[in-house]
């Protein structure tokens, strides 16, 4: 991703929080509300994973790439 575009997205994150107080609770609930309006347009909403991924044995990974 180009700067230009990591900078307008932290952009509109912040005006979007401001705009909502900082408060987190309605930002959540602004977005779930999005997210409720969207699927009625018939918009595909993937459910968050039940399980999160597991995360790497980086530590593992370091020591078997030490040696080269």
């Amino acid at each position: 991703m180009s700067e230009s575009i990591i900078k307008e997205v932290r952009r509109v994150r912040e005006q979007h929080a401001a705009s909502m107080g900082y408060d987190l609770d309605r930002i959540y609930d602004a977005l779930k509300a999005g997210e409720r309006k969207h699927a009625a347009e018939g918009w595909a909403v993937v459910p968050p994973p039940s399980v999160p991924p597991q995360e790497p044995d980086l530590a593992l990974q370091r020591t078997r790439f030490a040696c080269r």
